[in-house]
């Protein structure tokens, strides 16, 4: 009777340090709807050792456009020494799992591990026959724990041969009983078995993971939807002015240049004028698109007003942004329109003007007065034709 009495204290004790790690976590996820802070509070909840206490957690989340399952993050030591060594920091620093997660929120940016950055370009097909591990969890939607024997069955799977672990736990996670990720996590360092009661906590807490991130994801569509201009879906004046701004400061904090291109389409108005409006739409989604895609990843693409658009170049100076504007003028110039015969010269052409920081101006507003004035000057040369001071 004692016994059992004891045993049932103990699975009393147990449950309610279950819940607290549960709350604690769920809490901290209320705490943001940035999905880069959200993960990672997920992930340190798994490997926390207030937390579930994995070694290494790794998170997929489910693009449902491409029909792929990509990697966003994965939290871990890359080996034993660098286990002991964040351990023993955690340890002596006293850090408890609200230290763990504002180590991250006040410092702004990604875990940098070359670990997380592998996990990061990892891009799967759904499809089970090629998707292999993460594919069979998302689209069965139930939990797996495989251990070495059974990972034998999966020893082909690039992620498998990426994590040479010897026994791993996938857990997909659900909100309104559709698959919006996935969560791993193995303990290739201590090689401690994982229980029952891992799985449980584990299954637990994904469940909550994937209502967060739903949560998280239609926040950001939202904001996304409100600095996106409407009809060429590039980003809207408001929002131009906003990234600007942000990227001077960043440009003179770190002595970079930034160069920003004003362009606007040649005798637009003699277009909208003949064929209306619906038609000179029509070519300014499909000029927004061409400029998009002819740009840099790390350029802002931006609709200013009217048949007017701006092009934000970070670590950019005059020589390279005049190189990028000539290219981007002369594949505007070979790409065929719809009734550009219509126009002065039976082309759809563009004028640009360019300015870089600090030389033309040292704020954002004097940036656009030179690359606006810059234009001017092009329009007056002649059109179809790019000009710096």
């Amino acid at each position: 009777m004692i016994d059992e009495i004891t045993k049932l204290k103990q699975e009393v004790e147990r449950t309610r340090a279950e819940l607290a790690i549960l709350y604690e976590i769920s809490n901290a996820m209320r705490t943001t709807l940035k999905l880069d802070e959200i993960l990672y509070i997920i992930l340190t909840g798994v490997t926390a050792h207030l937390g579930l206490g994995f070694n290494r957690a790794i998170l997929f989340l489910v693009n449902e456009k491409e029909n792929i399952i990509e990697g966003k993050m994965a939290i871990g030591p890359e080996s034993a020494e660098d286990a002991n060594r964040i351990w023993t920091q955690i340890e002596q620093e006293r850090m408890g799992f609200d230290d763990l997660i504002n180590a991250y929120k006040f410092s702004h940016h990604m875990v940098g591990s070359g670990f997380n950055q592998q996990i990061r370009r990892m891009k799967i097909p759904l499809i089970e026959q090629k998707g292999g591990l993460l594919a069979l969890s998302v689209l069965d939607g139930m939990p797996l724990h495989l251990t070495k024997e059974t990972l034998q069955n999966y020893r082909d799977d690039p992620l498998i041969q990426l994590l040479s672990t010897e026994e791993i736990v996938v857990v997909p996670l659900k909100a309104k009983d559709k698959v919006n990720g996935v969560i791993l996590a193995d303990n290739f360092i201590t090689h401690k078995p994982i229980t029952k009661d891992d799985m449980r906590m584990l299954i637990m807490l994904a469940n909550q993971a994937g209502l967060a991130i739903e949560n998280s994801q239609l926040y950001e569509k939202t904001v996304l939807r409100s600095h996106t201009d409407s009809l060429t879906e590039l980003w809207n004046h408001g929002h131009f002015q906003y990234l600007l701004h942000t990227e001077l400061e960043k440009a003179r904090a770190t002595n970079q240049p930034l160069s920003l291109i004003m362009l606007d389409i040649d005798d637009f108005k003699i277009y909208n004028d003949s064929l209306g409006h619906q038609s000179g739409d029509k070519i300014l989604k499909e000029l927004a698109t061409l400029i998009k895609n002819q740009s840099r990843k790390m350029d802002y693409v931006c609709r200013y007003g009217g048949e007017e658009f701006t092009i934000i170049l970070p670590q950019t100076d005059k020589k390279e942004a005049l190189l990028i504007a000539e290219r981007l003028r002369q594949d505007i110039e070979k790409h065929v329109s719809p009734h550009e015969e219509i126009l002065p010269y039976k082309k759809l052409t563009v004028s640009m003007g360019v300015a870089v920081f600090p030389e033309d101006g040292n704020s954002s507003s004097e940036l656009i007065n030179s690359s606006d004035k810059a234009l001017y000057q092009a329009k007056n040369k002649g059109k179809n034709c790019i000009f710096s001071f």
